[in-house]
């Protein structure tokens, strides 16, 4: 059997893919599958309406606020050693929480869990890169690779919701155990360790990027909780003041965390915009969607799970099979139209209320958000780390992570305190209809947002990627 240790054997491609998107699918998953489970979870575990929201925030504060030590850690030490690293931490910390007997001991485990997170997520697109080779094997590698995790954030609502009604919400987590070894010692045997770059950490950026983020994600989430007070606006400048921080440092440092150099190709710049706004507005609906089919429609939590199924109908045949449809339509084509879809749907979703029926208001535009994700996903990804060198793909795939980072946690908290606003007088099933219906207003929006920036910097720079490689090839085939 072909050694991972062993520089001169061949890789197994098939499956070092098949190690980085499992190990990706279960972090996404571990950010979902917990959704449709919070109320068991809130009666087992004694949370007040408040905390609870903590078990999600609690992992996004330290996912977010690490991901770029994570993804820089793999540049400097090896990509497979921190691989297994984070594999570790995330599957120690999952049999921790699955055993929890209070609030607290979970509240800390899932923060555990976000490290290894941050660690794992922007390892495995590193790794996805230096795997597989430039062109249709990575575009391939790379689709799968956001089909797996649209895919794992709705089989996590509805995995989810059957555990907490049938059997425990713990299963969710206690999975983990075998999953988790089995990847690291796939890992050890199928993946070659990267090259190591030498010199050291960049501390300072380490330090102010992850207490920036860290403030500024707890900013968001305290003003949906508590409203803009003085601790609210404290939060947030101090998050500023870091991450302001954070850039001069970068700009100063030989062996930065963040390359800046990162944001001077505008299509990386315009998909890392894109994607957390993208990403912004479909959390929101994977959250907000919850609320509406339990506490609007008065659906048991397997039932809410089962709901979601419409949303995966197309997106995994979707994603498979972007690969052909970008050489057939080109790679503006796709993302233009998988952002169109998705603002027809969330536009739809915004009309759902009290009474209204599954299939017409909820089902049908969940078809279309699928749809969408599987279109868009695969292509801001590959935007995302255009033309980096080989050596900086650890702080491209951080980048990355980033921004979807910052869409999941950062763009929820927004989405909830706008959905609150007017909504004084209203009560049970009325008053969560309405902020559903705001905050599905608000992500269309946001969409929108998405698909300007895209026309101005991602779809200009493929068009003159493009052109620039059709003038090559004549010239190619001349010399």
């Amino acid at each position: 059997m072909p050694h991972g240790n062993t520089a001169t054997s061949p890789p197994n491609k098939t499956a070092i893919l098949a190690t980085i998107l499992i190990s990706y699918v279960m972090i996404v998953l571990d950010i979902s599958v917990v959704l449709t489970g919070l109320p068991k979870i809130h009666t087992e575990l004694g949370f007040s309406d408040a905390g609870l929201a903590w078990v999600q925030s609690a992992y996004t504060l330290t996912f977010g606020g690490f991901l770029l030590l994570g993804a820089r850690a793999g540049d400097i030490l090896g990509r497979r050693r921190m691989f297994i690293i984070g594999m570790t931490i995330f599957t120690i910390a999952s049999v921790a929480i699955g055993a929890s007997q209070s609030s607290a001991w979970m509240l800390s485990w899932r923060a555990v869990q976000g490290l290894g997170s941050a660690i794992l997520a922007p390892t495995t697109l590193a790794l996805l890169q230096t795997s597989f080779d430039e062109g249709e094997e990575r575009v391939r590698a790379v689709s799968l690779y956001s089909a797996a995790a649209g895919v794992s954030a709705t089989v996590g609502l509805v995995v989810g919701g059957l555990l907490a009604d049938w059997l425990s919400w713990r299963i969710g987590f206690l999975i983990n155990l075998p999953i988790g070894i089995a990847m690291v010692i796939a890992a050890r045997i199928y993946i070659h360790e990267t090259d190591k770059r030498p010199g050291a950490f960049d501390l300072p950026g380490a330090v102010t990027s992850t207490l920036g983020m860290g403030a500024f994600v707890y900013g968001f989430i305290r003003s949906a909780q508590a409203g803009w007070d003085t601790a609210t606006f404290a939060t947030i400048a101090a998050a500023i003041i870091m991450l302001c921080a954070f850039v001069l440092i970068e700009r100063r440092a030989s062996q930065p965390i963040l390359p800046l150099r990162l944001f001077s190709d505008m299509e990386r710049s315009g998909a890392y915009a894109g994607r957390a706004l993208y990403i912004s507005a479909m959390v929101g609906f994977f959250f907000f969607t919850t609320l509406y089919l339990q506490q609007v429609a008065g659906l048991r939590p397997a039932l809410a799970g089962l709901a979601f199924v419409p949303a995966t109908m197309l997106h995994v045949p979707i994603a498979i099979i972007v690969p052909r449809l970008i050489r057939r339509f080109g790679h503006n084509t796709i993302l233009i139209t998988g952002m169109l879809i998705g603002i027809v749907a969330m536009a739809w979703l915004s009309r759902a209320g009290v009474g209204s029926n599954y299939w017409t208001a909820v089902a049908m535009p969940m078809i279309l958000i699928g749809i969408s994700q599987g279109l868009t996903l695969s292509p801001l990804t590959s935007s995302g780390v255009a033309r980096v060198a080989r050596e900086e793909a650890g702080a491209a795939s951080g980048a990355v992570n980033v921004a979807h980072q910052i869409g999941s946690s950062v763009g929820l908290g927004i989405l909830i305190a706008i959905a609150a606003n007017g909504s004084s007088g209203l009560s049970g099933a009325d008053l969560t209809a309405y902020r559903v219906s705001h905050a599905f207003n608000t992500g269309t929006v946001m969409l929108v947002a998405t698909l300007l920036i895209s026309l101005f910097t991602i779809v200009p720079a493929a068009r003159r990627q493009a052109l620039s490689q059709e003038e090559a090839a004549p010239a190619k085939c001349a010399a």
